[in-house]
């Protein structure tokens, strides 16, 4: 028996259905993915690696503080934002008109120093991984990079690599992290009682997993996607709880391996000292393993600042295909930087996350407001008042952290 017309039109709109809805949930876990992968880039590898060395079990503290502040920021943004449908800036200029242009600028600067340390974190892991020259694994990487946005379907080849990528380094370390049996109740004992606490280098660990452009990736591609208002407000406050799971997953894992290879008395030492603490752990596999976490982490790096760098200079009107040429000339630019400057990473890297740090509290200060005044930029969305009092005291620690970390930022690159 033939199909008539609208059982076929039928048939035909349920499979429409269908692909929509899988597109959807291929964007959410993109988004996910990409503010995880944004927050655990070369930057808070090298960090990670850095203080370590510096602190032993007593960073572990400093990864709860980040955590912590994390989970607050990440709650209020991705909620504010999605419920109001609104990019940052957008947002920010309904708010105070100005202030957005402010906050794009402080993020675009920010995204572009970063990125340039995110390309020579590409380079330094193809070293690791093949023994490329680290120069010109960062060219290619950078290519690889101008190609994803340069395909016919970039949003979607976006969020699928940057999930899988996501995927290799969490596999890869947690073989690391049991390999370089790191004593685990010292950590524990320190996370919550430390023996050291150093307000710059949690300062640096915020800016570096949490300011700038990292808060707001996620979200950014998330309004992209369509998952917006007060009818998306599940959905919003899942996709954020499980990106933010994966993100501290990733962290704690990374600390543990490094915090392993420290505490077995290996003094680690030079400018690329995470791949030092790698090879340590598990010898020629580790350095090579290290290598393919490092240049994962710091290509998903570069797609997600050069994303949401582009995002804040541009509208929602903005037509895809110029977007993408636009994230293609802001790689390119940072590529010809990265070989140009030749600045260590090591510095040029906790730099950045330094300098985000004193970016987080003014954005996030307009978008509390408006989840506390604006209910006319939210569709008359109650904002939850447990959320908002959880924004505000990470909103004042955030604050406080930059404030005592503004004039130590030149001691640095000392």
């Amino acid at each position: 028996m033939s199909s008539t017309p609208s059982q076929t039109d039928a048939a035909a709109h349920s499979s429409d259905d269908r692909t929509a809805r899988r597109g959807r949930r291929t964007a959410l876990l993109g988004a996910m993915f990409l503010m995880a992968t944004s927050a655990i880039g070369p930057g808070f590898i090298t960090q990670t690696t850095v203080f370590t060395a510096q602190l032993g079990a007593a960073f572990a503290f400093a990864i709860l503080v980040s955590i912590l502040i994390d989970i607050a920021v990440q709650l209020n943004v991705w909620k504010i934002l999605g419920i109001s449908g609104l990019r940052a800036q957008e947002l920010c200029n309904r708010v105070l008109p100005g202030a957005g242009w402010v906050l794009a600028a402080l993020v675009f600067i920010g995204g572009a120093v970063f990125n340039i340390g995110n390309i020579a974190g590409t380079g330094l892991g193809l070293n690791a991984m093949l023994g490329l020259d680290p120069t010109i694994g960062g060219g290619v990487s950078a290519v690889l990079a101008i190609l994803i946005f340069l395909s016919k379907r970039a949003g979607l080849a976006l969020d699928r690599i940057v999930v899988i990528l996501g995927a290799v380094m969490i596999l890869l370390m947690i073989y690391v992290a049991v390999v370089s049996a790191p004593p685990v109740g010292e950590a524990l004992k320190n996370t919550v009682l430390p023996e050291q606490v150093d307000f710059l280098i949690i300062s640096t660990l915020i800016g570096g997993t949490v300011g700038g452009y990292i808060t707001y990736s996620g979200a950014h591609r998330m309004i992209d996607s369509g998952v917006t208002g007060p009818e998306s407000d599940r959905e919003i406050t899942r996709s954020s709880v499980v990106g933010i799971l994966v993100t501290c997953v990733m962290r704690v894992l990374l600390f543990l391996a490094i915090f392993g290879v420290v505490a077995g008395g290996v003094a680690l030492a030079g400018d690329n000292m995470a791949a030092d603490a790698f090879q340590a752990a598990a010898g020629q596999i580790g350095l090579r393993l290290f290598g393919v976490v490092l240049w994962s982490a710091a290509l998903t790096s570069v797609i997600g600042a050069s994303f949401t760098s582009i995002s804040f200079i541009t509208t929602q009107a903005t037509a895809a295909r110029t977007r993408n040429l636009m994230t293609v000339a802001f790689i390119a630019v940072c590529g010809i930087l990265f070989v140009v400057l030749g600045q260590a990473p090591q510095a040029l890297l906790i730099f950045a996350g330094a300098f985000n740090a004193l970016i987080l509290p003014f954005g996030l200060a307009i978008l509390l407001y408006a989840g506390w005044r604006r209910r006319d930029l939210l569709h008359g969305y109650r904002y939850p008042a447990w959320l908002l009092l959880l924004g505000v005291l990470a909103w004042l620690v955030s604050l406080g952290l930059a404030w005592t970390s503004l004039a130590k930022i030149p001691g640095i690159f000392a």
